[in-house]
């Protein structure tokens, strides 16, 4: 074989490759843009390493949403936007936090506020002053959870919203229904009762359940507005509960510029 041959081989090869993996193929997708975050920082030893998002990278992120014509929305203007009580943006998204922990305060918050970023918490109940205890922390370390102190002072910022991550993250498809009622129920009431404000988010914690019928319907019977899955995607601007629970995208330690970008525009970077 030429050396023109080998040449061409080793494109084609590398062009499959770079297909694989980031899906700059896919057509591009409209709708409800959500990102998921967990952690910011440098991780502990742990293979859930890449749920630390480096701070730097979540800053450019930040820029690059807000350069792209996303506008970043509380759960509850949302709401608003689709009862007709205020415009809904052309590109219109959601920065979400799922558990709650002190990074999210600490590492978090601190961008929101110098780029004027509004996001939502999805917080563990009986995780606020404490640790995330639902953890093995044989393969992933305990972390601080936020207080209620900090939890305030970004709720009266105006740029952080409230959500419940359930009472104590437990898998809500593989406890008693009844058990799972509660865990929906009074996570509601106690952040409600606390924070002086309606909370009309729900995610699932580990994502499940988001795709049962009964404990969908728990959540709604609850009083929450809308639900969130760990699907990954970009959902249709959501009309009612009854479209399902909606996706979002995860926010990983590897993400590059080219996943950040093909995540917002196809709902999906990678295979």
């Amino acid at each position: 074989m030429s050396a023109l041959a080998w040449t061409c081989l080793g494109l084609a090869a590398a062009a499959a490759a770079f297909s694989a993996r980031w899906n700059w193929w896919r057509p591009r997708v409209s709708g409800l843009v959500v990102l998921m975050y967990h952690h910011l920082g440098t991780p502990p030893a742990t293979r859930h390493s890449k749920l630390w998002v480096r701070v730097e990278d979540f800053r450019l992120q930040m820029r690059r949403l807000l350069d792209g014509g996303w506008t970043p929305l509380l759960i509850s203007e949302l709401a608003e936007a689709l009862d007709g009580k205020r415009p809904l943006p052309d590109r219109p998204a959601l920065v979400t936090f799922d558990d709650g922990t002190a990074d999210n305060f600490e590492l978090a918050f601190p961008v929101l506020v110098e780029m004027g970023v509004k996001a939502n918490i999805f917080v563990v109940c009986e995780g606020i002053d404490s640790y995330t205890r639902w953890e093995n922390p044989a393969e992933k370390p305990w972390q601080r959870m936020l207080s209620w102190q900090q939890i305030e002072t970004m709720r009266d910022s105006g740029l952080v919203e409230f959500g419940s991550h359930s009472m104590r993250h437990p898998d809500l498809s593989a406890i008693p229904l009844e058990e799972a009622r509660w865990e929906i129920e009074e996570s509601k009431r106690r952040l409600e009762s606390r924070l002086k404000t309606p909370v009309i988010g729900f995610a699932y914690p580990f994502g499940a359940g988001a795709h049962c019928p009964q404990l969908r319907e728990a959540v709604q019977k609850a009083g929450y507005r809308f639900d969130f899955s760990i699907r990954q995607g970009i959902s249709a601007i959501p009309k009612s509960f009854s479209g399902g629970a909606l996706k979002r995208l995860l926010m990983r330690r590897d993400d590059t510029r080219l996943d950040f970008h093909l995540n917002l525009t196809r709902g999906k970077a990678r295979l």
